[in-house]
């Protein structure tokens, strides 16, 4: 299971994405491995300017597994948060909770994005 984030889904999405994401992502979704939440989701909304982004976005909405918050999710997300204050790293709040939202449910997480790369190196110090 690999939830894909806002980055990625964005070159996907995009006419001219880069080709290597567009084919990772392609092949995740074939295999059915893909997996979304819902700040995911509310960046790709806030994106989609035209006609055609709100029909990929909805598309994708209907089709992806989204994976639910709960309150232990959020718990995570402030335990996250202190790693990456202690480690001077702050990150996007956002990114944060794409992170946390991974970690809670024991997804991989797809990113073209280097602060998700960075709560990735976290991943082990903190405990869902």
């Amino acid at each position: 299971m690999t939830l894909v984030d806002t980055s990625s889904w964005i070159q996907f999405l995009r006419r001219g994405g880069d080709t290597a994401v567009k084919q990772r992502v392609r092949d995740m979704l074939k295999d059915g491995s893909v997996v979304t939440c819902p700040v995911v989701l509310g960046e790709l909304w806030m994106g989609a300017g035209s006609v055609q982004d709100r029909q990929d976005v909805q598309e994708l909405q209907d089709v992806v597994p989204c994976l639910p918050f709960e309150h232990a999710t959020w718990e995570l997300s402030y335990q996250l948060a202190q790693v990456c204050r202690l480690r001077g790293r702050p990150v996007p709040v956002s990114d944060l909770i794409i992170a946390d939202c991974a970690f809670f449910h024991g997804a991989m997480i797809d990113a073209e994005d280097k602060h998700l790369a960075t709560l990735e190196d976290y991943r082990s110090l903190v405990t869902p």
